[in-house]
């Protein structure tokens, strides 16, 4: 999460190392995954660090994207490709969950004067896909294609709590392994959040950040699962007595998205 003007930039660069088996193509969508998360460019010995290749192996990889266009080099520091590019325009033209979301957000914005995010759950990530800056010159933000960790703040919270439970149980044991006290307490709190249907938090991202976020669903044969969720940030000194209010229109707009995407998926 960022802050602009006179706020606090606290964007962390995530780990994506490689889990014990993994071979062959998934080397190239690990080196891909660290550019994605990293958001700026990355030097060889980044890269290493982010992906814990062997340097040979990281060469092999970089090669190859290189050559298809999706990763580029400019004095040996690498960044996405045109190629990687293209993909993200294509992403935002086709995407149904951005396209049904982008009304809501925008009306939201508009009512409460403060930032809106489109968020998703990948690889134990938080990634945000879409982003309606507030037009306070004090703002706090996503930065649009950035992560942080599905582990603390409203909107780690809200995709974890609306996960589907086997999905959920297991990105619990791997973000709090080892730690059987701090899985005890999130698991709690997400029961709770379940509860209220929608999460808050305040500085646990970034100091001085309070943020609300409720689940967007997708109705599948089995029921409804949580596929995104709506999250509305700002700056602590402006939200006072405004908690509610907040949480209630970040609800509704939740809930609208839900209704126009199912709506989009029966008839598309």
């Amino acid at each position: 999460m960022a802050w602009h003007a006179d706020c606090i930039h606290s964007a962390s660069v995530l780990q994506v190392k490689q889990e014990p088996g993994v071979t062959g193509a998934e080397r190239l969508l690990l080196v891909l995954s660290a550019l994605a998360s990293r958001g700026k460019a990355m030097s060889a010995k980044d890269m290493l660090a982010a992906t814990g290749l062997a340097q040979s192996t990281l060469y092999r990889q970089v090669a190859v994207l290189k050559r298809w266009g999706f990763v580029t080099e400019d004095a040996g520091y690498y960044a996405p490709g045109p190629i990687s590019l293209q993909l993200a325009l294509g992403f935002d033209v086709n995407s149904l969950l951005v396209e049904s979301s982008r009304e809501g957000m925008l009306q939201l914005a508009r009512t409460s004067q403060e930032s809106v995010g489109l968020v998703v759950a990948v690889n134990d990530q938080v990634v945000c896909l879409e982003m309606i800056e507030s037009t306070h010159s004090l703002r706090c933000s996503f930065e649009k294609g950035r992560a942080v960790a599905l582990k603390a703040g409203a909107s780690a919270k809200s995709l974890l709590a609306f996960m589907h439970e086997k999905a959920r149980g297991e990105a619990l044991d791997r973000i709090f392994a080892g730690d059987a006290k701090g899985r005890a307490a999130i698991e709690a709190e997400l029961e709770q959040i379940r509860a209220r249907g929608y999460a808050v938090s305040e500085s646990e991202v970034d100091p001085g950040v309070w943020g609300v976020s409720a689940p967007v669903f997708r109705r599948v044969a089995r029921g409804a699962n949580a596929n995104a969720s709506i999250t509305l940030m700002a700056p602590s000194s402006r939200v006072a007595g405004r908690e509610l209010q907040l949480a209630d229109w970040t609800l509704r707009t939740a809930h609208a998205i839900s209704e126009r995407l199912q709506t989009r998926l029966q008839t598309d």
